[in-house]
């Protein structure tokens, strides 16, 4: 690393995340100073002996304490006075009843404040404890300014950069992230705390400080529905006396649909002739060998959920006209069998709202089939509902309700009044500006 890149950081909190990122930041240029509670941490530290067992982390600590990019103490003054930034790694255990418990963050988040009060210079704290979205802006910053008598974003910076550390990898996890994500007060804050990884791979995000929080949560929730749907296939498997190994070698050699980005964008709930089927079929065959399967048994109970939540948006609003942008279960295709647009349309009009709908694909003339069959039984009076023509729809809705991309309804949402609630079950493109405009409402964003 550079001369130009390296700076000095004072690391709060020793232990697992705190000793690993200590330890490469020092491997990687920078000057480091530790500060934790434990004396007798420190003094191992102290040593050139790690207090925690990693894979290569013995050699690395040694290393930089012979070199002295890496030292300890036990003042927060000194710690804070003497470096640029601070890193808070202290632990996030879970409180009673299974919140977040913010103990140790907030004693040290006092310390640190205290220390920023008797310091001139610019200084960024930066939290790579694991809390949920809010934490920072709503508890933390709060208390350093108290603490410090200073303002955030102006006499100092606060930044949240998550680690995605896996115990027995994390040296060389750090060392090659996936990903490095930081948000921040301001840009200076977020631009020293990029630096500390510039000579790092992998792609970097600047972010809000609440998306930075939140990463770290998508991911371990993700992690933990992949080993609960794995060892779910695994136990329905060995129940039909099947390889299940074998069974998910296939299922992982899918990297377009399987292992991949799709379906994992938020929006409305699944739908069509398959997912609902086959969801129930496994989850039936799970029954009938007496398995317990809750992850898949609730799949369809979760969708529910979520067409529950488009429901009560539109009713929300208390308005009696509703247009309908999107009718098939997925864009470029006239089937309807199990659309949640077609299921959406049907609870609106049984809760007495006056509902027209626009769809380019479905034209009522040419159904056929399961098709006709399922729109005569689910909803057989489609054709009063039903027009080619998006303005119709535009100029009938007081609410909106966007379930379809096709051009043709971007340009008719474009034109919407002010006095229309736009309801967004797609992302439309220019999502990013509607948010936060009173007349527009995303499902999940």
């Amino acid at each position: 690393m550079s001369d130009r890149a390296a700076s000095s950081i004072s690391v709060f909190g020793l232990g697992y995340v705190g000793c690993v990122s200590a330890v490469c930041l020092a491997s990687l240029g920078h000057r480091v100073v530790g500060v934790d509670v434990n004396p007798n941490k420190m003094d191992i530290l102290r040593r050139g002996i790690s207090p925690v067992v990693e894979e290569r982390i013995g050699d690395l600590t040694a290393e930089v304490v012979a070199s002295g990019d890496l030292s300890v103490t036990s003042d927060p003054v000194v710690a804070v006075s003497n470096t640029d930034l601070s890193l808070v790694c202290v632990g996030t255990p879970s409180a009673h009843g299974g919140g977040l418990s913010t103990t140790y963050l907030e004693q040290v988040s006092d310390e640190i404040g205290a220390a920023l009060a008797v310091k001139d210079g610019w200084h960024v704290v930066v939290y790579r404890s694991t809390m949920v979205a809010g934490t920072c802006e709503n508890l933390l910053i709060p208390r350093l300014e108290s603490a410090s008598g200073k303002r955030v974003g102006v006499d100092f910076g606060v930044s949240v950069n998550p680690e995605f550390l896996r115990e027995g990898t994390s040296v060389r996890d750090f060392l090659e992230p996936p990903k490095t994500v930081v948000g921040a007060t301001d840009d200076r804050s977020g631009g020293m705390v990029l630096g500390l990884y510039v000579a790092l791979p992998g792609p970097q995000f600047r972010v809000p400080i609440r998306v930075a929080e939140m990463t770290k949560y998508v991911d371990n929730s993700f992690h933990a529905l992949k080993v609960a749907f794995a060892n779910e296939i695994g136990a329905i498997c060995s129940a039909l006396e099947l390889d299940s190994h074998e069974v998910m070698e296939i299922f992982l050699a899918d990297t377009k649909l399987n292992i991949s980005t799709a379906y994992l964008r938020p929006g409305f709930a699944f739908g069509g002739s398959c997912l609902p089927k086959d969801v129930r079929a496994l989850t039936h065959t799970a029954r009938r060998n007496d398995l317990d399967v809750p992850l898949l048994a609730n799949l369809l109970t979760a969708n529910e959920s979520h067409m529950r939540r488009a429901v009560d948006l539109v009713l929300a609003a208390g308005r009696h006209n509703v247009g309908i942008f999107g009718l098939s279960f997925k864009p470029g295709t006239d089937d309807l069998r199990d659309s949640p647009m077609v299921e959406l349309a049907e609870r609106l009009i049984g809760k007495g709202l006056h509902v027209k709908i626009y769809d380019k694909t479905v034209v009522l003339s040419r159904l056929t089939g399961g098709n006709r069959a399922y729109i005569q039984e689910q909803l057989p009076h489609l054709g009063d509902l039903l027009t080619d023509d998006a303005d119709a729809v535009l100029d009938h809705g007081e609410v909106l309700i966007v379930g379809s991309q096709e051009p043709r309804v971007i340009d008719a949402i474009a034109r919407a009044g002010s006095d229309q609630l736009i309801v967004d079950l797609v992302r439309l493109p220019n999502a990013g500006h509607l948010r936060g405009t009173p007349n527009y409402q995303g499902i999940g964003w």
